[in-house]
C-alpha cells in the first residue's frame, strides 16, 4: 500500500509541475495602462510611449539607446487583467525614469519581447501568465524629439 501511495503522490507532483509551466499570452491596450499610470500619479506624462507601428512623435528624433526590460508580479490574489496592467505599469515607470536619465522624452518602437519572441502591435502589449505569475517584457528605443 505504501508503494502505491508514493507512486500516486509522485504522479500528482508531476502533474502539478506540468500545470505550473503552462503559459497563456494576452494582448491588452497600452493606452489603458498609461492612462491609469497618469491618473494614479505614477507616470508624469513627460515621456511618451509609442508602440511599434503606431504614429511616432512629430519632429526630429535623436536616438539615445535601446532597452529591454521585464517585470513580474504574482497572480496570487489578483485578477489576471489587473496583474497584467500592474506588471506593465511597473515597466513603464522604469522606462520613464531611464528615459529621463538619458535626456529622452519618448520611447519609440516599443514592443513586447518575451522569451525571444517579438510581438509588434500598434495598440496592444503582450502579457504572459502562468498559474502563479504574470510577466510583461518590453523592448524600445529612447529618443529626444525636437519640433
Amino acid at each position: 500500500m505504501t508503494k502505491q501511495l508514493v507512486l500516486a503522490l509522485a504522479l500528482l507532483s508531476a502533474a502539478t509541475v506540468a500545470h505550473a509551466r503552462e503559459e497563456k499570452a494576452s494582448l491588452l491596450p497600452l493606452e489603458e495602462t498609461v492612462a491609469r499610470g497618469i491618473r494614479e500619479g505614477k507616470l508624469d506624462g513627460s515621456v511618451t510611449f509609442h508602440l511599434s507601428g503606431a504614429p511616432a512623435p512629430q519632429g526630429t528624433a535623436t536616438p539615445l539607446g535601446e532597452e529591454y526590460l521585464h517585470r513580474r508580479t504574482s497572480n496570487i490574489g489578483k485578477e489576471l487583467v489587473f496583474a497584467c496592467h500592474w506588471a506593465a505599469l511597473s515597466g513603464l515607470i522604469a522606462l520613464q525614469e531611464n528615459a529621463k536619465k538619458r535626456g529622452a522624452n519618448a520611447v519609440v518602437d516599443l514592443h513586447s519581447f518575451y522569451k525571444e519572441k517579438t510581438v509588434k502591435d500598434p495598440v496592444h502589449f503582450e502579457c504572459n501568465q502562468s498559474s502563479y505569475q504574470t510577466v510583461v517584457a518590453f523592448k524600445g528605443t529612447y529618443v529626444r524629439t525636437a519640433p
